[in-house]
């Protein structure tokens, strides 16, 4: 099923909605619409309702004027739940994505039924904020959209992913997708994330947690992971070896087999 949902603040979040059973909710991060999640969608929608959106400026959903914030993307995740009528979900994000989890966590507990948090952080150090920060400018100054994919996409994948012609392939499928990011939309995202920090608040979280963390991946490296789940209590930490930033897409088998095991256990907890 596609809609298109109206939430609170009068801002239309394009959203989707696929299969039948417990509840799940999806956050991509920067840059990436609800067909990142392909190989969730086509995987676990046999046995799981998912639904997904495009965040603000990512997509087909608009870009607003005013200030742009995690907590703003929050509210969003949130009105999309309240929208649709769905009581709580499974939340899983991955970088980007997962910043909005951890505070769609914070500031709305009961409609958060278990975390997912993939390759994540609490606190941007100077390395992340440098490293992020020249991905503002590059979007701008970068020759043409291939040649900013080619040198974003060295950060998020893993060499094989370049080796095998993966790589290749997503940036394709990238330059055909007819509803891409703007320069602003990616630039407005990263000072967002550049200015959010949630360590001080994690604590305060009181969902079932688990963190995934890629052995190789350079944008989180799996310090950053750790130190999320050590926040958290009761959180689990789990290093996926020689993945990158997006193992979610390079090895879906392994990262869908890990939720859905994470899934039923929660789901087998639940009162009834």
């Amino acid at each position: 099923m596609t809609i298109t949902t109206r939430i609170d603040t009068g801002l239309d979040l394009w959203v989707e909605q696929y299969g039948e059973g417990p509840d799940v909710l999806l956050i991509g991060g920067l840059g990436d619409p609800i067909e990142s999640w392909q190989y969730q969608i086509d995987g676990l929608s046999d046995r799981y309702r998912i639904t997904a959106f495009d965040n603000r400026g990512m997509g087909r959903s608009p870009l607003p004027d005013g200030p742009l914030t995690i907590p703003s993307m929050a509210e969003d995740a949130a009105d999309v739940l309240r929208a649709l009528e769905i009581e709580s979900a499974h939340v899983t994000g991955f970088s980007g994505g997962s910043v909005i989890a951890q505070e769609l966590a914070l500031r709305h507990p009961d409609l958060v039924r278990s975390l997912v948090l993939m390759s994540t952080w609490a606190r941007p150090d100077s390395y992340w904020r440098a490293m992020v920060g020249s991905w503002r400018w590059m979007a701008e100054l970068a020759p043409d959209e291939r040649s900013f994919l080619e040198s974003f996409f060295v950060w998020v994948y893993t060499h094989r992913a370049h080796e095998d012609g993966t790589v290749a392939q997503i940036i394709d499928e990238t330059l055909d997708f007819p509803y891409p990011a703007s320069v602003e939309a990616i630039q407005r995202t990263i000072d967002a994330l550049l200015v959010h920090e949630t360590a001080d608040r994690l604590h305060r979280v009181t969902a079932p947690t688990v963190v995934l963390a890629g052995g190789e991946d350079l944008i989180a490296p799996p310090r950053y992971g750790r130190q999320v789940a050590e926040l958290i209590p009761g959180a689990t930490f789990e290093v996926l070896e020689g993945e990158a930033h997006q193992p979610f897409q390079e090895v879906p088998e392994t990262f869908n087999a890990r939720v859905d095991a994470f899934w039923r256990e929660v789901e087998l907890r639940r009162p009834g």
